[in-house]
């Protein structure tokens, strides 16, 4: 979803996703997970705006959050002045202190095409996490929803926000690329008193990935599995992924 990262189109991504996502619910379900780890400090990539990230910083974990938009981020300090936000691809990023856990969040996974810029992530993760430090993440699971859109399927989404209501119309169908993955178009509009106003569009190639797969990168690239979390969320069916660094 390339065109509400930036150019002021990440502005309306705020408005919308706030109503798409219970950002309350996100964090006590990563804060729970990282807390029952006994880790101090978390990284969230795929940071956003910086909805969640508002949440950790009025806690007791160190939080940093990373994106690999620059204007996402530029939003993100400017709603949240004390909290500390970069710019970063999570393939070669590089942090001054390793931090104990990393999440990352909003399904990002989805975007990393290529078991070969899959296995550059984890092993950058990897370098960026104390021993034993902790990552989690959420995948759209292929098992389940591949068998839904199968043929094509047709999906509505509304958010309203400070009295602004908008609209997503989507087209997800299933391809012959490699890899559990599928098209995403989306069309993105506003509501008005009289004729709704198209705003952006977007057409993504996608990834979603089974258990086993997810399972193997992590095995050869030094990350011991702990658990799979069955977690519904809009639009997909998604698992997220609990595991640690090995020494």
């Amino acid at each position: 979803m390339q065109s509400l990262y930036r150019n002021g189109f990440e502005k309306i991504y705020d408005e919308m996703y706030q109503s798409f996502i219970d950002y309350d619910d996100e964090f006590n379900f990563y804060s729970k997970i990282i807390k029952n780890h006994n880790k101090q400090s978390v990284l969230e990539i795929g940071c956003g705006t910086g909805n969640l990230g508002k949440r950790f910083i009025n806690s007791n974990l160190d939080y940093m959050g990373l994106d690999l938009s620059e204007d996402m981020i530029n939003l993100s300090k400017l709603k949240n002045p004390k909290g500390a936000f970069a710019q970063g691809d999570i393939t070669n990023y590089t942090i001054e202190n390793p931090f104990e856990s990393t999440i990352i969040t909003g399904r990002t996974t989805s975007y990393l095409l290529s078991n070969k810029t899959i296995i550059s992530a984890l092993k950058n993760i990897h370098n960026n996490l104390t021993n034993k430090g902790l990552l989690c993440f959420d995948f759209i699971d292929a098992s389940r929803f591949i068998k839904s859109i199968k043929g094509g399927k047709k999906v509505f989404h509304e958010a309203c926000f400070n009295n602004n209501c908008y609209y997503r119309e989507s087209y997800m169908k299933d391809n012959d690329l490699d890899n559990f993955m599928f098209n995403w178009d989306a069309v993105y509009y506003q509501k008005t008193k009289s004729e709704p106003i198209k705003l952006t569009e977007d057409k993504s190639v996608v990834r979603a990935f089974t258990k086993n797969e997810w399972e193997l990168f992590l095995y050869l690239n030094d990350f011991e599995l702990i658990e799979f979390i069955d977690r519904k969320s809009y639009a997909f069916d998604t698992y997220v992924v609990v595991a640690q660094k090995k020494i």
